[in-house]
């Protein structure tokens, strides 16, 4: 393989460098507030497909402007969105969903999510068993490594939090990327090599595909790690089992990933909504420990889209 060189551009970020710039943040007021509210009531009243939404369905007259840039630095910029303020108190359950939905609709096409394709996961704690190979990252309330999903943007809305813990964590994939061709050229190259993952689909052949780590989309960097995924792939009959530089490629990522100079935390508070870039961003959530009440646990609004991106 040729040498590989690093890649510059806005989504290659240190922690502090983000957390001090305000250009990926949008707060609502008051006036928008009030936009969200009356575009739920009225999908409400129509009664219209949550799965068909579109920006016509759910319109943000001045809102709208503002996360079209949002979006725009997400897709193209440093790949990371916050809003806050969203009105998600005093609205019923359906009603959250169809804020999710309308939001995200701005933002990019709705994708289906795991094997029954369903648009909309909440993202709770249903006592599943992390260490059961086809368990998915929502159902549970242990940590989560990072990691990124398999679509252009993964969306979170948080409609409560947990008593404690589950925090969000951000970091730039690009700037991974190139400390590990700086300081190690020989794993970056191994990284760009096709690993196994597992989609956690069944038990059979189908439910295992390849793709490398990193590649270069038109010159642009793309990044794709999951470490249990890659981990968990080792179920399957026909997987070859991980080299060891493919093992230590793996401890250098999982390492810089909680290096201090790449970690970016969110504390997601109840009407934030967070938007990630899967190419170039890579996250992580820590344990939590809910409320007893459960109307009171912790519940998220996840959701995939599609921006259109080659």
């Amino acid at each position: 393989m040729a040498v590989i060189d690093q890649v510059r551009g806005p989504a290659d970020w240190r922690a502090d460098q983000l957390a001090a710039a305000g250009h990926w943040q949008l707060v609502l007021g008051d006036a928008q507030r009030a936009e969200v509210r009356a575009a739920v009531a009225a999908v409400e009243a129509t009664g219209g497909s949550p799965d068909g939404l579109s920006q016509a369905d759910f319109p943000l007259p001045t809102f709208g402007p503002r996360l079209d840039r949002l979006a725009a630095e997400v897709t193209g910029g440093c790949g990371v969105g916050l809003v806050r303020g969203l009105p998600v108190a005093g609205l019923t359950a359906r009603g959250c969903e169809l804020l999710a939905l309308g939001v995200a609709a701005h933002v990019g096409r709705l994708v289906g999510q795991g094997p029954d394709g369903a648009v909309l996961r909440h993202v709770r704690d249903r006592g599943a068993d992390p260490d059961r190979p086809t368990t998915r990252s929502y159902e549970h309330r242990r940590g989560i490594g990072y990691h990124a999903d398999p679509t252009d943007v993964v969306a979170l809305l948080c409609v409560r939090p947990a008593r404690s813990g589950g925090l969000s964590t951000v970091v730039s994939s690009v700037a991974v990327h190139n400390e590990i061709v700086r300081t190690r050229p020989d794993l970056a190259r191994v990284l760009y090599e096709p690993w196994w993952y597992d989609r956690r689909t069944g038990d059979g052949p189908d439910s295992f595909a390849q793709r490398p780590v990193y590649a270069r989309v038109g010159g642009r960097l793309t990044a794709h790690y999951g470490p249990d995924y890659i981990r968990s792939a080792q179920r399957g009959a026909h997987v070859p089992p991980l080299t060891p530089a493919q093992r230590e490629a793996m401890d250098v990522l999982d390492r810089l990933h909680e290096d201090p100079r790449f970690v970016l935390g969110m504390d997601l508070r109840v009407g934030d909504m967070q938007f990630l870039a899967n190419d170039v961003v890579v996250h992580a959530r820590t344990a939590y420990e809910d409320h007893p009440e459960p109307e009171r646990r912790r519940d998220l609004i996840r959701l995939w889209l599609d921006t259109g991106r080659d």
